[in-house]
């Protein structure tokens, strides 16, 4: 009984090495031809017959070549399916399960990447080509914009790439169904042609044709007038729509002069230009010049007319590996000039295509710069003629699958093309649509903070309808802005001027947010910007005729600038009792009121004060013998301009000091000044530096000025005529910027608040050594000029 089962055991495994070794020579022609359909670029039938071999024997050399031959046709599932079943194999490699990681992330079955590395026994660090970091960027910087399918072009096939004129789209397609194969029956020993005269080798689907979708929704196929052409795609239109350029793929068979049989031909695609009419009838196609379509291949011709550059992709020889990106420069006509490649920061070992040009900006597709997976599309700045380093445009642009063709036309409309999931053909068109434009505004304090408390924020619309705005993390100002409109904002905050930009507009807008920077600075309330002094008979509150001058300069000031206010300080000598001289002021003070109510100043812009004899300008007190003109500098009433005075109300930058520094209020303070005019010059007698009269007054009126301005600074310079020598001269203008300050400090301004110097006769403001003077010639050079400065 034993021997009987020895005899049937050996009978098993003689039976089993027969039908093994039966199975291997039956799957050998099987994987010979396969491999030979796809060293010759037909693809889809190595796939049939790759799978036909794995069905007769299994094997991981056999599921590997399905999978690449399934990645090349873009087949992202069986993709997926058979790189599963390639890691499966002890054989597999490192290099296999990273296919397979990117072939899961194309077929949408990878969502959490780093899991699915850890389930293959693998890290990030396994795969440093594989930029984890990058990808999550990209992924959670979304831009905010939606793919929507291009109306009326897509198909149920394969359609890609558009150019517009007017209202015309014109694109590639391969549309229809998988067309019946006339191919007979697998002959093992039989010759493949290289050229099928109805469908395409490499994946047995129609060639690619040019096609237009009209103004009426109606698609027409575009006839070119090339002979024994395959695939045309890539349309370009230039020249007011005249003329088109475009990628072909003539087949050829045989080369005059040549004896290399069809089978050892390589063909690659190339450019072809010619004229375009209305009826969508393509003549007089010429090549461009520096195809070589036996040699290497030439497509995706885009013509810049502003650059009168020429932009298309190669795998020429000289490039850094793959298709490159190339330029020549073109007049449009007939005239080329020689290819220069952009160089290693838009090429690389990888393919490149479809570049394209708008405004600022350099787009191109790229399967070697950093992405998602397949090609992903990149844009570049540009600027006169020079390309600069390239970024990933992103999610939603790009997907883990191929996305191409990206293009911008002068209307603002966006398109790209796409073979992602969601789709309804093998690569479809979409239009791209802004969601909205994120706005972030960083509104800052003057010490350069983001202000983290309450503040108002109103945007609108120019219809008026309210843009719902946010704080983010950080503080900044949020709101998600419409496309193709124009906003209004304003922001304000108690006690801070408000600020409002009637400049934020997204007509027109390229990226993705729109940023600003506001700056909020506190209101500097009752800050004085103007004094003035009128002064009165003995024992009158009447308007005297040498006051009306000061009075109607304030009036004209108040009428021009609305966030001016007046206060008035009225005062009397000491001559009469403490109880008269109160009503004597506070009858002086009104005067100044209803003086200025013939100019139309309201009573609630002028705020009056009364002081009696309590504010003395000098030492002429009760019982003090003084000249006349001492207690003259007593009867008084001190006009002060106030700027935004009303400490309940929210102010905007006056426009006279927009572009002034709004944190510094020394810096507004004199660039009113500059405005108003505020500071007397004081004049001496020839060989003096005695003040007379009528300047005590103006410098009466400075030391006010000082006193309510603290925060500024006094300069001051003395001068001379030309009369006299130089070293004279130095001496006399000392003593003359000496006596201004020591008149100032004697009003009680701080000394250390004033600078004087002087500069003798070097400074004349007539010079009178070069032409005949007057003598008020010569008192405008004898004087001493005051200027203010903020505080150091």
């Amino acid at each position: 009984m034993m021997e009987i089962t020895k005899r049937y055991l050996k009978f098993l495994v003689v039976v089993f090495l027969i039908l093994y070794s039966a199975a291997t020579e039956a799957q050998r022609p099987l994987i010979r031809f396969a491999d030979k359909q796809f060293e010759l670029e037909n693809y889809a039938h190595a796939g049939q017959v790759y799978e036909e071999a794995y069905t007769k024997k299994e094997s991981y050399a056999t599921a590997r070549k399905l999978a690449i031959t399934y990645q090349v046709l873009r087949d992202y599932d069986k993709t997926f399916e058979w790189w599963g079943k390639t890691i499966a194999y002890n054989e597999s490699t490192k290099d296999d399960f990273y296919m397979y990681l990117i072939a899961a992330m194309q077929a949408g079955e990878a969502e959490d990447l780093n899991a699915f590395m850890i389930s293959g026994g693998f890290s990030t660090f396994d795969f440093p080509g594989f930029n984890l970091e990058t990808l999550e960027k990209l992924y959670s910087e979304r831009k905010n914009v939606k793919l929507v399918q291009a109306e009326g072009i897509n198909s149920s096939g394969s359609d890609f790439g558009t150019s517009k004129w007017e209202d015309k789209h014109y694109f590639s397609s391969d549309r229809g169904d998988l067309s019946s194969s006339k191919r007979k029956a697998i002959r093992l020993d039989a010759k493949n042609n290289i050229f099928s005269q109805e469908k395409s080798n490499f994946n047995e689907r129609e060639y690619y044709k040019l096609y237009v979708k009209d103004g009426k929704e109606e698609v027409k196929l575009l006839l070119s007038d090339l002979q024994g052409v395959q695939h045309v795609s890539d349309a370009h239109i230039y020249a007011n729509g005249t003329k088109i350029m475009y990628t072909a793929f003539i087949g050829q068979t045989k080369v005059k002069g040549s004896r290399k049989k069809s089978m050892d031909m390589n063909n690659y695609p190339g450019i072809f230009y010619g004229n375009l009419d209305t009826d969508g009838n393509i003549s007089d196609s010429k090549p461009f010049p520096h195809n070589n379509m036996l040699t290497y291949g030439v497509m995706n011709g885009f013509y810049d007319a502003e650059t009168k550059r020429l932009y298309f992709t190669s795998n020429m020889e000289g490039g850094f590996g793959g298709y490159d990106i190339y330029f020549v420069d073109y007049d449009g006509k007939e005239n080329f000039g020689s290819p220069i490649n952009l160089g290693s920061s838009i090429n690389t070992v990888e393919n490149e295509s479809h570049p394209s040009l708008m405004g600022d900006w350099f787009y191109f597709s790229s399967r070697g710069h950093d992405g998602l997976g397949g090609m992903d599309i990149f844009r570049a700045p540009h600027s006169n003629g020079v390309i600069g380093s390239p970024e990933n445009m992103g999610v939603p642009f790009n997907s883990p699958r191929d996305d191409f063709a990206y293009i911008e036309f002068a209307d603002g409309k966006r398109y790209l093309s796409s073979d992602r999931q969601g789709g309804i053909g093998l690569d479809d068109i979409y239009l791209i649509e802004d969601l909205h434009k994120r706005m972030i505004a960083r509104v800052i304090d003057c010490d350069g903070n983001i202000i983290a408390e309450e503040f108002n924020a109103d945007i609108k619309e120019k219809n008026g309808k309210i843009v719902a705005t946010k704080r983010g993390a950080t503080g900044e100002l949020l709101a998600d802005l419409e496309p193709g409109k124009e906003f209004g904002l304003v922001i304000s905050k108690k006690g801070y001027f408000s600020v409002t930009d009637r400049t934020l507009s997204t007509i027109n807008m390229k990226e993705e947010k729109l940023e600003r920077e506001y700056r909020l600075a506190a209101i500097p309330y009752q800050m004085p910007v103007y004094v003035d002094i009128v002064y009165y008979d003995l024992d009158r509150s009447k308007i005297r005729r040498d006051a009306e001058e000061a009075l109607n300069k304030i009036a004209e000031l108040m009428n021009r600038y609305s966030f001016l206010d007046l206060l008035v300080g009225s005062h009397t000598d000491s001559r009469a009792s403490n109880s008269y001289n109160q009503t004597l002021s506070q009858r002086r003070a009104d005067a100044v009121r209803e003086y200025l109510a013939n100019y139309n100043i309201g009573p609630e812009r002028i705020r009056l004060e009364w002081y009696g004899e309590e504010q003395l300008t000098n030492d002429c007190g009760n019982g003090v013998p003084c000249p006349e003109p001492a207690h003259q500098l007593n009867r008084r009433s001190e006009l002060v301009l106030e700027a935004f005075p009303d400490r309940d109300k929210q102010y905007e930058m006056p426009k006279e000091l927009m572009g002034k520094d709004i944190c510094d209020a020394s810096d507004l303070l004199e660039a009113m000044q500059a405005e108003l005019h505020n500071l007397p010059t004081i004049y001496f007698d020839f060989d003096k530096s005695t003040l007379r009269s009528v300047h005590r007054k103006e410098l009466e009126r400075t030391a006010i000025m000082l006193k309510r301005m603290s925060n500024l600074q006094l300069y001051i310079s003395g001068h001379t005529d030309q009369r006299g020598s130089e070293e004279y001269n130095k001496g006399l203008s000392e003593r003359r910027a000496a006596v201004v300050m020591d008149y100032l400090v004697n009003r009680g301004v701080e000394a250390a608040r004033m600078q004087y110097e002087w500069f003798g006769k070097t400074q004349p403001i007539n010079d009178c050594g070069a032409i005949p003077c007057t003598e008020a010639m010569h008192q405008l050079n004898r004087r001493t000029e005051l200027r203010l400065g903020g505080m150091k």
